[in-house]
């Protein structure tokens, strides 16, 4: 079977419904977390497959979270191989800084299920996720790195780019809709007030953001180059 890494930088941000379509393309999932001392001397260019998940630091936060440059060293050596990568959030914008673009804080926070602005591609695997709301959780955005292509945004940030067939980065989560594990995000939450009215979204918005995440992802899989 093909080999699929998921690189997970807090134990509940795993890669929740798109585990499905990567195990339907025929890839056997296995993952490390950053904090597992193994992690420093991984070899992140070896997996048919990596998944960079999401995290609450920033690209930024290397004081805190020293075992970042490496990381983002790591994930170059893949990226400069051309081997399929898919990032999320943080992994999406590891991607770009590990393409040479800048990650900064951005102009505020994006909470909550929202439909994003796709770009006019027909062969974009995004098109699935059209008028559909899915999971933002961001405040941080990056520069688009040079050679790729914007696929989607909001009014305030990026939210997806790609490279080719092999390169695919996501702001955004549409892996999250029937995780229990957003219990854990809610407990993250600056603003108690905001909880029940995002229980509520996921409830009833989160099954459909999934399906279409599912769909987009298999998509993309299907068109890989390994």
């Amino acid at each position: 079977m093909k080999s699929a890494l998921i690189v997970r930088h807090v134990p509940y941000e795993g890669c929740a419904g798109y585990r499905a379509p990567v195990e339907a393309a025929g890839y056997a999932i296995d993952r490390i977390d950053v904090t597992d001392p193994a992690f420093a001397t991984a070899d992140l260019t070896a997996p048919h497959l990596l998944i960079v998940m999401g995290g609450p630091m920033g690209v930024y936060d290397v004081a805190e979270h020293p075992w970042i440059p490496g990381e983002i060293a790591a994930l170059s050596r893949r990226l400069v191989a051309d081997r399929p990568t898919l990032g999320i959030c943080l992994g999406a914008q590891m991607m770009a800084a590990a393409l040479g673009s800048d990650v900064y804080n951005g102009s505020g926070c994006e909470i909550g299920f929202a439909p994003v602005d796709l770009t006019p591609d027909l062969t974009s695997p995004l098109r699935h996720l059209a008028g559909v709301p899915v999971l933002h959780w961001h405040g941080d955005t990056f520069d688009l790195p040079d050679g790729t292509e914007l696929l989607a945004t909001t009014p305030r940030y990026r939210q997806g780019f790609r490279r080719g067939r092999n390169l695919l980065a996501l702001q955004f989560h549409a892996e999250m809709g029937e995780d229990a594990r957003f219990e854990a995000w809610l407990d993250y939450l600056d603003c108690p007030n905001h909880r029940g009215s995002l229980t509520e979204q996921y409830r009833t918005l989160g099954p459909a953001a999934v399906r279409a995440g599912q769909a987009m992802i298999g998509e993309w899989l299907a068109g890989v180059e390994s």
